[in-house]
């Protein structure tokens, strides 16, 4: 949950300082309660941090004039420790000569920190990361070599963790990755390490993934990467080109990271639609293995939980046993040989759906991966791989990621159904057509829902994933209570809250009109305002509707970006930042 990068150079400059502090900014969707920097030079290893954002802690602590040839930077998301600034990483060992950034959680920290306390080392800070420095320090001084220290300390740690570490009079940076996601990227006179691709886009496209299990270093011109057993690694059949250009990871003159990634939500489905084509005898495979399968679990977190519930109903409507499962919630089921898992996740670092894909396939289940992310830890795990080309994607709240997900399992769910799949080859223009035609009309209601604490989104059939999708985007971004229900359990209990003025969103994908109709009027008789997002059937009573014409078989599609836009103006016009919501960070990564 938290973002850190590392570069190392062959010139020491306070340049150097600027392009981590870019790089930081781009990391800082992975957690904004600390950021921290440590510079490293040839006369000195210097720490600055503290609480708060990138450019708060940047100001406050002039980092842009430190000076070095190797530089760490860390954005935090507290695991372990308030966010103070004591906690902010880099975290240093006694004598401040090792600094480490760490992202992950370390399980057996406390006994490592006892164990090292009773040697006499002192801890500044409540984080378990601390224990990394010293653990290297405690070696170092049993006369052990910089590298072997880290390497000990970092089997000595239990959980998961994506680690950097510099030792002042080495130009290099260490190493290690267990369940958290690290990239090398390879540089002019430079090399860069980081949590994700899109932090150092702008400086190169070649890049190698590092794996579970696999620890190394990298200098301003070589890396070298070692697997769990010490052998190490041929890194140049490793090394791969980006085709992502530095402007997908900014702004482009948008206000936000979030109204740039709907407005990107067209290209988004056409390159994934393209892509999903050039590997249609794959994909056919995995259909047919799909269609043979006893059951197909389909499991995700969050917003990819929608996603998924939306394509289980799918499959269900057609007879298959199709069971959604909330990630998190993977030990109350158990897998057997015959099952499908389909693991859903734009990241492909989310740990709960990591967790839950071993245990599945150690049940004898195969397993595939719908991911955005090439060579993802759960792609690589998984039996099948399919994937997303929706490109980066900065926002913390999912947006065109989650409509490519939509594009994929539609595509996925054509071929298991054999049916054509010459619908979606042109969606990507009725997804445009919908934005431009409806962006006033939700900001609009946006803006009346931003006045309300509490909304109901209500949907029937396939329409409930939407509305749970409504619901949550809406909350995590403007803070607003919201609450999903099927609309005819609405009655049962969620009706008493409703009263003059409660507002309800109701998602109209076209189908079971009728019934939605009823479901209004009861809301209407009861004081509720009541908007809709109708495609192509009108819900006559409702006090405000958006209506948008299009093939019923592509509804999600049209209304995933209206309610996407919806709590975007919502979260706007209460003064939020919808980049950066309070407590949540892009990449969930602990368990």
């Amino acid at each position: 949950m938290c973002g850190i990068i590392g570069v190392v150079s062959n010139r020491e400059s306070n340049r150097l300082a600027e392009l981590v502090v870019s790089c930081l900014n781009r990391l800082e969707y992975r957690g904004y309660d600390s950021v921290g920097v440590a510079a490293l030079s040839n006369t000195n290893l210097e720490i600055r941090k503290a609480k708060g954002t990138v450019e708060e802690v940047v100001r406050k602590k002039n980092i842009k004039e430190l000076s070095g040839y190797a530089f760490l930077g860390h954005t935090r998301w507290a695991t372990h420790g308030g966010p103070t600034d004591y906690n902010a990483h880099p975290h240093t060992d006694c004598n401040n000569n090792i600094a480490v950034i760490h992202n992950g959680t370390i399980r057996n920290f406390k006994e490592l920190r006892d164990e090292l306390q009773a040697l006499g080392h002192r801890f500044k800070s409540e984080t378990d990361t601390e224990v990394i420095p010293h653990m290297m320090e405690e070696y170092m001084k049993r006369g052990v070599d910089t590298f072997q220290a880290f390497r000990s300390a970092i089997r000595g740690i239990q959980g998961s963790y994506a680690v950097l570490a510099v030792v002042k009079g080495e130009r290099r940076i260490f190493f290690a990755k267990r369940d958290n996601p690290l990239v090398i990227g390879l540089g002019d006179e430079k090399t860069f390490i980081a949590s994700d691709i899109p932090s150092f886009l702008p400086y190169t496209r070649k890049v190698i993934v590092i794996s579970d299990g696999e620890l190394g270093y990298i200098t301003p011109n070589s890396v070298y990467i070692e697997d769990e057993n010490g052998n190490p690694i041929d890194v140049t059949s490793r090394i791969k080109i980006i085709d992502w250009d530095a402007s997908s990871a900014s702004k482009e003159g948008y206000p936000h990271f979030m109204l740039k990634e709907i407005h990107e939500s067209p290209i988004a489905v056409k390159d994934t639609i393209s892509g999903l084509l050039s590997e249609i005898d794959k994909i056919s495979e995995i259909a047919e293995e799909i269609r043979e399968s006893s059951r197909i679990i389909v499991t995700a977190a969050g917003t990819s939980y929608h996603a998924g519930l939306y394509f289980s109903l799918l499959l269900a409507r057609k007879g298959y046993t199709s069971i959604p499962l909330i990630a998190s919630e993977y030990h109350n089921f158990r897998a057997r040989k015959g099952d499908i898992v389909i693991a859903i996740s734009q990241s492909g670092e989310t740990l709960d759906v990591k967790m839950g894909i071993r245990k599945f396939k150690e049940e004898g289940a195969k397993i595939i991966a719908l991911t955005n992310v090439i060579e993802s830890d759960i792609a690589r795990e998984s039996h099948y791989k399919l994937y997303m080309r929706a490109g980066p994607e900065i926002g913390v709240a999912a947006t065109k990621t989650f409509t490519s997900e939509i594009a994929s399992l539609l595509f996925l769910y054509s071929l298991i159904e054999k049916e054509s799949i010459n619908y979606l080859e042109k969606v990507h223009e009725t997804v445009r057509n919908v934005i431009t035609e409806t962006e006033g009309f939700a900001k609009k209601i946006g803006e009346e829902l931003a006045t309300k604490n509490n909304v109901y989104y209500l949907g029937r059939g396939l329409g409930v994933p939407l509305a749970m999708e409504g619901a949550l985007k809406i909350k995590e971004i403007a803070y607003i209570h919201a609450e999903a229900y099927p609309a005819g359990e609405s009655k049962h209990g969620p009706i008493a809250l409703v009263e003059n003025g409660f507002p309800i969103v109701f998602i109209n994908d076209g189908e079971l009109v009728d019934e939605l109709e009823k479901n209004l009027q009861e809301m209407k008789a009861r004081g509720g305002k009541t908007y809709s997002i109708s495609v192509n059937k009108r819900l006559s009573f409702a006090d405000t509707e958006i209506l948008v014409n299009a093939d019923e078989k592509v509804s999600s599609l049209v209304i995933a970006p209206i309610i996407q836009l919806i709590a975007y103006y919502a979260s706007v016009k209460r003064g939020y930042d919808p980049d950066k919501p309070r407590n949540l960070a892009k990449t969930v990564t602990v368990e």
